[in-house]
């Protein structure tokens, strides 16, 4: 766990991307499609690790608004409805972080069940 907090968050929906600026110096651009298919919902993690969803052609998807979540995450809310994947500042941080070994991970999981961004 960490204390990082978010300087700085802001939407450009023209190139469907959050940008995240942490007070650890990090910064990250992630892409709304990154966001939209590593949602923590329900309706994409599941409730166990086995029930995860795989979600596929997401690769234009957009982010609509983003809502506050008391003071410790962020709601984004997407193009496509999906509207319940409340972020906290961790759990970007983490995304931000691990962004290549998941989009990686991502591509592998598509590659191998026949399914496309």
């Amino acid at each position: 766990m960490t204390d990082a907090w978010p300087e700085e968050i802001g939407v450009d929906r023209a190139e469907r991307t959050l940008t995240v600026a942490f007070d650890t110096g990090e910064q990250f651009v992630l892409p709304a499609e990154y966001l939209r298919v590593h949602s923590p919902s329900a309706e994409v993690q599941g409730h166990s690790a086995a029930e995860k969803k795989t979600v596929a052609g997401k690769r234009g998807v957009g982010i609509s608004d983003l809502e506050p979540v008391g003071n410790y995450a962020v709601r984004i809310l997407f193009d496509d409805g999906h509207t319940t994947g409340i972020f906290t500042w961790q759990y970007l941080l983490d995304l931000g972080r691990r962004q290549g070994e998941l989009m990686a991970a991502y591509e592998a999981d598509l590659a191998s069940k026949g399914l496309s961004r």
